[in-house]
Parts: C-alpha cells; structure tokens; sequence
C-alpha cells in the first residue's frame, strides 16, 4: 500500500509540487513537501467535523510514537527488522517524541476506522522522516515502508488503543499536580480559620455550628480521595493489547513480539506497563477508559460542588448568605453599578457540565463495541484528553483566582452560630426532644436565642446553659478540626 511514485508533478490547481502515491483504491496527489502519505490525504478530505486536529492532542501523538519506537526496537532484536532501517525509524520516532512535526498530524479527530487514519498517519510520517534521515527522498517506500516496516507486527487495533491509553496515563501527572495545589490551597485556608465558628446548613436551612476550617477542610478531603482514584487508573491503564494485531488472534505478529514491545514501552516511559491477559476480551475491553472517565467525573462533582457552596456562602452582600466575600474579579453588570458576580466559580461550573457531558460521550462510545472491536477509540480519546486538560485549568483558575483570595466574615458567621433554633438540639439529653422543640419554636416566633428561652422555661443553671450552648464545643465534637480530614488512605 501507498507505494509513492519517484515522479513530482505540479498541481497547476494549488500551485505546488505532489508526487503521486497509490492505494488499494487507485492514486492520489499528495503535497511534496509534507511527511504523510495518501492514507493522511484522503483521511484529510473524509472527515471534515469538527476543526480539531490530531496535533491538538500533543499527549496522543508522543504516545503513538512511542509505541512506534517500541515495536520497532522489539522488531529489530528479533531480527524481523534490518538493523539499520529500524535505527532510522527509531531516530524518526524520536523527533516526534520530543514534540517536533506536529503540523504533520491534520487529521480531524473525529474520524471513522477505529483510529486506523492516525495510525496510517503516524506510519507515513515515521517512514518519510526515516526516509529523509537515510538520505532518500520522501515517498521511496520501497526502501523504508508505512505498512511493511514501520507497521511490522502492529494492528490499528493494537496501537491506536495502546498509544491511547499511554497518552491518559502520561496525563495524570499534571491533573494530579493541578488537583494538588488546589487542596493544599483548601488546607492552608482551613489552618487559618479553623477556630472561626460559623453556621452549618442543611437543605439550606439553619443546622448547628461548625467552624469555617472544618467547611474547607471537608473541600481538601474531597480532592484527596480523588488523588487516590488517579493513583488507583494508571495500573489500569498500564494493561496493554500489542502484538494481539486485528482481533486478538496475533496475527502477522511474532509470538515474541508481544513481550518485548510492552518491555521497551516500559523502558521509554517509566509507566506500569503490562501485556493484557486475555487479547480477545481486552480487544473490545473498555473499563479503563470508563474508569478513567468516571474518575473525572467524580473530581468534577466535587470541583462543583465546592464552586456551589462558595457561590452561596458569597451570596448577598445585602441579602445572602454573606459568610465570605469571594475576590472581586470583573464588574457583574452593564446596568447595575458595583455589581459583582462570582464569576470564578461559575466558570468552573461550566467546566464541570463539560466533564458531564464528556462521560456520558464516552459510556455510549464505550457501550458500542460489537464482536472483536470497539471503533469508537476516536472520540473517546479526545472527549477524556480534552476533560483532563480542561479539568487541570479549571483547577488552577480556581485556586489562583478565588480560593487564594477568599475573606472570611468571622463576625457573621458566629453571629449566626449563635442566634440559630438548632442549638436547641444541644438541650434534648437535659430536657428531651420535645422541650427543647418548644423552645426552639418560641424562639423563632420571639426573635430571641436559644439560651434566653432556656434560662426562663427550663431549671437548668447559667453555667450548665453556658457549658450546654458554647458554640466553640459544640462545633468540636469529633475533634478533628485541626486535623487535616482525609491525609490518610
């Protein structure tokens, strides 16, 4: 396939010199100066959705020359490949590791063939830039080969989804550094506020007193279990399918080949590489992608709900909620002066509709994989790469531009610890439940405290009411305040 001709044309439409390459479906004119071949120019042509670039996801591309690398190191030690002809493709495959070539990689993302048109890309690029590094001129396949050499021993079915899963595994580091300084952002407020009382809501109602550090702290915690489920997803991602070729069967593949690919992976990327253990199943197997999704999934519903709780607690100034003043970013109106929105964390919101959005994509795409193969690795690479990079953003807009910045109402918040009916529930082992109901309800209707009610309808003294309603006990109950909930697993 795409053996090119040795003959440049000039295409008088475009005004720029081609050479002729074929395939199994006739020829084709591919610009001259470009490292793909004729795979890449009808893929080009085909799919034309949505403007996104396999170069958008620089991830993929490194991994996918990785593996390249890997088969063709694996390839040459077992004397399946010249020595010399491997040497180039592993020097070519080198080049784009380090990032170079990425306007090599046009193809849109979402395109048909279970990925087939970035491996065909990946193949013309690696052979022409070998081609190039051996001194021949770009197209002279009969030399180096897209299929024949750089393919040796390789599938789309196996690479595509290996260099897929290496791409997610390499993108953890920076959405778990993200997710890292966000926490210990929640942390640092939390030490600085942890004696600060305030009122805890429930259905967003009045409840009982907490402190501003335990709120936060319970924001750090969030974060800390999803540190533990991205630790948790690399080994996972780690099982790899290479060297099961088209459908599991190993076709066209050494037996050998299989370990020591996956062993010089290992080598070029430090990852917890493993080969699959049944090559079938793990053809059509998607558990990691859907483990990779919902693991986002998760830190995005918490990402959303400390952005929701923060929008509340800002809530006012006049006539909301008005326990903090989140930092003033941009003016919230083009008709009310002064106005000011808390934009920050709408923004994040935003960014976690988009994470919802994104596992829903991915289940279906996941759920639609009929007898020996899933096609649908496209757009579950670019939905779960695209979510990690906005996630890790989101992150760091977050902490940089709100949590850092947060200021908190001390006297409000202990103002309304104290003034709220519930403390009426610190009073229910002295006089029972319903007593301490009814003290509740007259002071509501009265507008007064707990304690004044207390003092008049009960016989309990000034001291134990005192030891009964010290809203600085009754927010330590468990004591872990000054701990930082969630360190250990």
């Amino acid at each position: 396939m795409a053996q090119a001709s040795s003959n440049l044309n000039t295409d008088e439409s475009l005004g720029q010199a081609t050479r002729i390459e074929h395939d199994c479906l006739g020829e084709l004119e591919v610009p001259a100066d470009v490292y793909w071949g004729i795979h890449t120019q009808r893929a080009i042509t085909n799919f034309t959705v949505s403007g996104i670039h396999e170069s958008d996801h620089v991830g993929l591309v490194h991994s996918y020359a990785i593996v390249k690398h890997a088969c063709a190191m694996a390839n040459k030690e077992l004397g399946l490949l010249d020595a010399q002809k491997a040497d180039y493709i592993c020097r070519a495959c080198e080049r784009l590791e380090r990032g170079e070539l990425l306007d090599q990689f046009p193809v849109d993302v979402l395109q048909g063939g279970a990925g087939t048109s970035m491996n065909m890309n990946m193949n013309e690029v690696i052979a022409n830039l070998a081609l190039e590094l051996a001194g021949r001129p770009r197209g002279d396949y009969g030399y180096i080969h897209p299929n024949d050499d750089v393919n040796m021993s390789q599938s789309t079915n196996d690479t595509f989804p290996a260099a897929c899963k290496l791409a997610i595994a390499m993108s953890v580091k920076p959405l778990k550094d993200a997710c890292e300084r966000l926490r210990e952002s929640f942390h640092s407020l939390a030490d600085k506020h942890k004696d600060d009382i305030k009122l805890g809501r429930t259905q967003l109602q009045d409840a009982v007193p907490m402190t501003y550090g335990q709120e936060f702290h319970a924001f750090a915690s969030f974060l800390k279990l999803d540190l533990i489920a991205m630790d948790e997803l690399v080994p996972k991602l780690g099982s790899l399918n290479l060297g099961a070729t088209a459908i599991g069967t190993g076709i066209c593949a050494d037996p050998r080949f299989r370990a020591l690919a996956i062993q010089h992976i290992a080598e070029l990327t430090g990852l917890p590489v493993s080969a699959a253990y049944d090559p079938i199943a793990s053809m059509t197997d998607m558990s990691a992608y859907i483990q990779a999704s919902a693991t986002m999934k998760n830190l995005a519903v918490h990402l959303k709900k400390a952005a929701d709780d923060l929008r509340l607690l800002n809530s006012g100034p006049r006539a909301g909620f008005a326990d903090l003043r989140l930092p003033a970013r941009q003016a919230g109106s083009s008709i009310m002066p002064a106005k000011v929105n808390p934009v920050i964390p709408e923004c994040v919101d935003q960014c976690c509709f988009m994470i919802f959005g994104m596992d829903v994509t991915v289940n279906w795409a996941c759920a639609e994989g009929q007898l020996q193969l899933n096609a649908f690795d496209p757009v579950i690479i670019h939905e779960i790469l695209t979510g990690m990079r906005l996630e890790a953003n989101a992150m760091d807009m977050f902490r940089e531009r709100c949590i850092d910045g947060i200021e908190v109402n001390t006297e409000v918040g202990r103002q309304y610890a104290e003034q709220s009916p519930s403390l009426s529930a610190a009073l229910n082992k002295s006089i029972g439940y319903e007593h301490a109901a009814q003290i509740a309800a007259q002071a509501v209707s009265e507008k007064r405290t707990i304690r004044e009610v207390a003092k008049e309808t009960t016989d309990i003294n000034e001291h134990e009411l005192d030891q009964l309603l010290d809203i600085n006990k009754l927010s330590h109950t468990l004591h872990q305040t000054c701990q930082r909930i969630g360190e250990h697993r």
